[in-house]
């Protein structure tokens, strides 16, 4: 081989080195955000359900009257 042939091949190393890096990356990146993504719903869950709790109290709390005075 050619030192031109050589030089290629070596620059198609470093792209494919450089390449494999960055999927790594982005795949601990997008594992990550997963993760935030799941608190985030677990959270959204919990938040619904005291939501609909104090919601259901509401409805059984007394009506608002006037007082006698008015």
């Amino acid at each position: 081989m050619d030192d031109a042939q050589n030089d290629r091949i070596t620059r198609l190393e470093e792209t494919v080195a450089h390449q494999t890096r960055v999927i790594e990356e982005l795949s601990d990146q997008l594992a990550e955000q997963w993760k935030v993504a799941e608190q985030t719903r677990a959270k959204l869950d919990r938040l619904t359900e005291r939501f609909l709790t104090l919601e259901e109290q509401s409805l059984d709390a007394p009506a608002i009257t006037r007082p006698p005075h008015y």
